[in-house]
């Protein structure tokens, strides 16, 4: 005789947080192959330095007031970035939007800056070795704090919907996850790029 087995799970959470949620699984691989683009990126800037025997090629360094004051507010903007996390995750509604909002503006205004921050590098991509590599490192970073600021800005505004549900919580927690890769990226990028020519 033939035995189907069955359970019901009808019972089981329909979400997690953390490494109990997929996606939080695909921002780990989505981070895993970002920060080897970015060591590879880091690699070539390296070699480049190694093999001039000036550095920077054709150019000053880049000016340091932009990437210092991204620094600081990338480090200040854990704050209230681990306080989105603690809200999610006891399902606040009215504080995960406010911080979402908040978290939002932060977002925003790094990007303004790193407006400033690409008329600051003193090259042009095309200049030379070194000016292909800096805006290199700089886009690809810029991707990233975009691709952010957009997912932060669309949870944000579908915690003010009917599409608010417990679900979202998760999803707010991925993006406080990824937030704090794009600020750990940055430090040593900042330094790579504002310092290393200054050596």
């Amino acid at each position: 005789m033939k035995q189907t087995i069955v359970r019901n799970v009808a019972e089981l959470p329909t979400f997690g947080f953390g490494p109990r949620s997929g996606p939080w699984w695909g921002a780990m691989g989505f981070m895993a192959l970002e920060g080897m683009g970015f060591a590879i990126a880091i690699g070539t800037y390296l070699y480049l330095y190694a093999v001039n025997p000036t550095w920077p090629i054709g150019a000053s360094p880049p000016d340091l007031w932009p990437g210092t004051v991204e620094a600081a507010l990338y480090l200040l903007s854990i704050i209230p970035n681990e306080y989105t996390n603690r809200v999610a995750q006891r399902q606040d509604l009215p504080r995960v939007r406010i911080c979402l909002i908040v978290m939002s503006l932060i977002g925003i205004v790094l990007l303004v800056l790193r407006g400033f921050e690409f008329a600051h590098l003193n090259t042009r991509w095309d200049n030379s070795a070194y000016g292909s590599v800096v805006w290199l490192i700089l886009g690809l970073h810029t991707t990233h704090l975009a691709t952010d600021v957009g997912d932060t800005v669309v949870l944000a505004v579908l915690m003010f919907t009917h599409h608010a549900k417990p679900r979202r919580f998760s999803d707010v927690t991925d993006n406080v996850f990824y937030w704090n890769f794009v600020v750990l990226a940055w430090l040593p990028l900042y330094f790579l790029l504002d310092w290393v020519p200054r050596l």
